[in-house]
């Protein structure tokens, strides 16, 4: 496996357009990632946007190191085997998708945003304003359920006061030639855990956690404490 710090070439030509293509829709940043990959039809990658001022900066942990075809970017890569033993403390940086399937009165099934859900099962609305969670004190307890239903399986565990959770945002997108309309949440979950399992922690690590991982969610980056 391979680990990757990818910015655009400041100087190269076209970066201007670049600029305004990414700014407009989130699927855009998904497609510049992919073109990097090129050379298979499903994705073997995880990657994470995080802008540094104005300029667009990925992070990935792929099977194959990334190609600059077009000159676009500044590619960092290095090979990616981390040491791994249960009990180890590391300090974490996850983006997620979070959300929860919940059936419908006629037991179809439907995926909602852990936020809005929480929100719903404390009856938000009909609560009194001066009894309403903020919105700070809902995320954190949406996300941090969220993640404590998947720890053990992935290899982990974690103390609710060293974890915190933050940047909720919703994201609205169309694929390219206005396709299919993409609407998805984020939230930042960050801290320290120990790892409990180290094989399944491992293909965390490599594989990603919840859903949305072709849009930027699931990459798990750690190092020591």
């Amino acid at each position: 496996m391979f680990f990757s710090r990818i910015e655009l070439n400041r100087s190269g030509a076209g970066v201007a357009r670049l600029l305004k293509m990414m700014s407009a829709d989130d699927y855009r940043h998904h497609q510049f990632v992919w073109q990097l990959f090129k050379g298979v039809e499903e994705r073997d990658f995880l990657y994470r946007r995080e802008d540094a001022g104005n300029w667009p900066r990925y992070y990935t942990v792929s099977s194959r190191e990334p190609t600059d075809h077009d000159g676009l970017w500044t590619i960092e890569t290095k090979p990616y085997a981390p040491t791994l033993a249960d009990g180890m403390n590391l300090a974490f940086s996850l983006r997620v998708n979070p959300v929860v399937t919940r059936k419908d009165d006629g037991g179809r099934q439907h995926r909602h945003d852990v936020v809005m859900d929480h929100k719903r099962r404390i009856g938000f609305r009909n609560l009194p304003r001066s009894e309403r969670p903020s919105l700070p004190q809902i995320m954190r307890e949406a996300g941090l359920e969220w993640l404590r239903g998947r720890a053990a399986r992935h290899g982990f565990s974690f103390d609710d006061g060293l974890v915190t959770v933050d940047a909720y945002e919703q994201h609205q997108s169309l694929k390219k030639g206005g396709g299919k309309h993409i609407s998805f949440s984020t939230l930042d979950l960050g801290g320290v855990l120990t790892v409990t399992d180290s094989s399944a922690f491992s293909q965390a690590l490599f594989g990603g956690i919840g859903p949305a991982k072709g849009m930027g969610c699931g990459l798990l980056m750690v190092r020591r404490v």
